[in-house]
């Protein structure tokens, strides 16, 4: 893992932010090694040269305190849209540890997105977050066959794994769900996938899916999808160049009646899947009651 500089950490405030309700966006490293075959974060816009290496920022933690130290508003510190907070190099130098303790310590909540079951050593500092502000855990499962799982995600934890990560971190009093996106078009985009993440995800405890029936491809993104298909599902890239073109976004042609599956068993299990009640449920879970007096 090679180090680079930095000026910042954390991202500026946002009021209203319509994804999980956080306020600041932390990225400690860049780059990532899960090599999964469909991932978003290796498109240009990002520019994220060489991907698959991780990276990680120098003095990263020195300045993520002083960050903190000085934002005038407290709020919720959302990590893993660009890359996981717990990849390999990780267990060594414990960057997001550290990032998690500054968090406690000046007063933050933490929404964390990762595809690992390395999450579960730092479920003492989440326990203490939790205490004072809102914690939010979002797994990525997006099938509940684990050789699936080791094709489209050569480099991590399987769906078991995470699931049963899930169900430790709920078990600790962590409000966790999954992350289910993407669903794969021709891949993952059937019932017996969406009803088995979702009562595996029942049986775990998981609080809420939030799903996408469907994947985005752009750019380099493309291109990389497609050779991957190609090596692992062959003749499968040309029913996407017949379906879809070039189109950006690529949704399922199952997509409504997944839906309406998936809805109705997130309503026989109790599962959140709505984002504005997510953010609701998870923004209160564990906290303080606060009296009025009148």
């Amino acid at each position: 893992m090679d180090w680079i500089p930095a000026k910042t950490i954390l991202s500026g405030y946002s009021e209203n932010n319509s994804w999980f309700g956080t306020n600041y966006n932390m990225n400690i490293y860049k780059g990532c090694n899960h090599g999964c075959i469909y991932c978003d974060s290796r498109s240009d816009c990002y520019g994220v040269e060489l991907f698959d290496k991780v990276r990680a920022k120098e003095n990263a933690l020195n300045i993520l305190e002083r960050e903190l130290r000085g934002k005038r508003r407290r709020g919720v510190v959302g990590t893993g849209a660009m890359s996981d907070p717990y990849n390999p190099f990780e267990k060594k130098h414990e960057l997001t540890r550290g990032a998690l303790a500054h968090i406690n310590r000046f007063g933050y909540g933490i929404a964390i997105a990762t595809k690992s079951s390395l999450i579960e050593r730092d479920i003492d500092l989440l326990k203490e977050i939790s205490s004072h502000s809102p914690v939010l855990i979002k797994i990525t499962i997006t099938t509940a066959d684990d050789a699936l799982c080791e094709k489209i995600e050569p480099h991590v934890a399987v769906s078991s794994q995470r699931f049963a990560t899930i169900k430790k971190l709920s078990h600790a009093g962590i409000f966790a769900g999954i992350l289910s996106m993407p669903i794969l078009p021709f891949i993952e985009d059937n019932e017996n996938n969406i009803r088995a993440i979702v009562a595996q995800a029942h049986e775990n405890g998981a609080k809420f899916i939030y799903p996408a029936f469907g994947v985005t491809l752009r750019q380099n993104q493309r291109e990389w999808y497609y050779d991957k298909l190609d090596e692992l599902f062959p003749s499968l890239k040309e029913k996407y160049i017949e379906t879809y073109g070039n189109s950006y976004e690529c949704k399922s042609p199952h997509g409504k009646e997944l839906w309406m599956l998936f809805r109705e068993e997130c309503k026989r299990y109790g599962i959140l899947y709505k984002m504005e009640d997510i953010i609701k449920a998870y923004k209160s879970y564990g906290q303080p009651v606060q009296l009025s007096w009148f």
